[in-house]
């Protein structure tokens, strides 16, 4: 098994409230790990941590890329660089859509990016609004446009935080459409918090379900919905487990 995240012992504490508890944990490279379960549970906060964004309160997690492995709290820049996550409420520029998705690029000094930003704007489907303003767009082309953003960065590690909520049939089919195809050409290791358990079927990998701050199972998806002995999975995914 190869592991990029592997998670051992981790707490999270906000203000000295348990939120989150992982005993052991491996995310392997180039699958797509889909994280399900009610809010609150702890998924959100996992996919933080796994984004460097945040360091546990107790434990070890550890990101291992090109055979070296390092600890959360002391990765490289160059490395963080290889991850990239998009947040279910995107926060854009007051800029135009070519110039959102090319800020990364630019914040990391590059110049030439013009067919780089043209690609990933044909990728998420949104050509024809290189030059509007995020005031104009819809919800869904807010989503879009902070995801080619990510993409646009070629990264190793995509992490997705309900990537598709509240988002119209057109704009969830385009978006994972671009998920699977960003996995099946870049081996990208995706790892998506969904409320979708349908979304999670389509998608994914493996799925890892967590309720009450606590990891339950992850599994790979076949086992996961159709053939758990876990009583909590069989409830969640027999629509029993209340929110």
């Amino acid at each position: 098994m190869n592991c990029l995240y592997s998670v051992n012992d981790i707490e999270q504490q906000y203000q000295g409230r348990s939120v989150l508890r992982v005993a052991q944990m491996c995310i392997e490279t180039g699958e797509v790990l889909a994280f399900v379960g009610p809010s609150g549970a702890g998924k959100s906060t996992l996919l933080r941590l796994l984004a460097l964004l945040e360091t546990p309160t107790r434990g070890a997690l550890t990101l291992s890329l090109d055979g070296v492995t390092y600890p959360s709290h002391s990765v490289p820049i160059d490395v963080q660089r290889q991850i990239a996550m998009v947040f279910q409420r995107p926060a854009l520029l007051s800029r135009t859509v070519r110039a959102n998705v090319a800020a990364g690029l630019r914040f990391r000094g590059e110049r030439d990016t013009h067919a780089r930003v043209d690609e990933a704007l044909a990728r998420v489907a949104l050509t024809h609004l290189a030059d509007a303003y995020p005031r104009t767009l819809s919800g869904g082309e807010m989503q879009r446009v902070a995801i080619a953003r990510a993409l646009v960065l070629q990264p190793r590690i995509l992490l997705l935080d309900e990537p598709t909520a509240n988002l119209d049939p057109y704009n969830v089919g385009i978006i994972e459409s671009l998920i699977a195809d960003q996995r099946q050409r870049f081996n990208t290791t995706v790892v998506l918090v969904t409320h979708n358990i349908f979304q999670a079927k389509r998608l994914a990998d493996r799925v890892a379900l967590f309720y009450e701050g606590e990891l339950v199972e992850v599994a790979p998806k076949a086992r996961f919905f159709e053939a758990s002995e876990n009583p909590r999975t069989r409830a969640f995914t027999s629509g029993q487990l209340v929110y």
